[in-house]
């Protein structure tokens, strides 16, 4: 009865959006500018971010459209870490996760033209001492510039550096589809 837009760049989400056997078209088009006022917690960060992208949509939305938006961000000793600018940042990032747990938080919006559903799921990572070397092969393999804090679980250093996970893996790859089947049912 109604049409779901995804949107979002992630071919992460999309894998996964699709994976829910719903039919779905892909539409970017945005005018959000990804800032936060200070004094934003890191935990609402994502929130911000999901509603923003929503309302960020390049044109409104028609009757029958219902928009999906999302962020993910991985938080380490309250701080939050986005996408990697650079090697050098992305270095950074997973020596900072390296013997760590640290905590990934994604924030999803469901928006029709009369409501909008935003809610988050966190899910916390443990990751084996990782050395230099290993992290140098992921980043020059992998070339994670496009996830939050630097890297992938579905990819090489989810094998050999995540020790253990509480709560959804799914959510770790950026998009928590269990909890947006729910919310979208809900919602619709």
């Amino acid at each position: 009865m109604k049409r779901i837009i995804l949107g979002s760049n992630s071919p992460r989400r999309r894998e996964l959006l699709a994976g829910l056997d719903i039919d779905f078209t892909v539409d970017t088009g945005n005018t959000f500018e990804e800032r936060l006022e200070p004094g934003v917690e890191a935990h609402e960060v994502p929130l911000h971010l999901s509603a923003g992208k929503s309302h960020g949509f390049h044109r409104p939305l028609e009757e029958d459209e219902v928009l999906i938006t999302s962020d993910t961000v991985v938080i380490v000793d309250r701080e939050v870490l986005g996408k990697p600018h650079s090697r050098e940042e992305a270095v950074r990032m997973l020596r900072e996760l390296s013997g760590r747990t640290h905590e990934v938080v994604t924030a999803v919006t469901i928006r029709d033209c009369t409501r909008q559903q935003t809610f988050s799921v966190s899910t916390k990572v443990v990751f084996e001492e990782l050395t230099q070397a290993e992290i140098d092969h992921y980043i020059d393999k992998y070339q994670p510039y496009d996830k939050a804090g630097a890297y992938g679980i579905q990819e090489w250093i989810g094998y050999v550096g995540i020790s253990r996970i509480e709560g959804s893996f799914y959510n770790v790859m950026g998009f928590p589809v269990h909890r947006v089947w729910h919310e979208l049912q809900r919602f619709l």
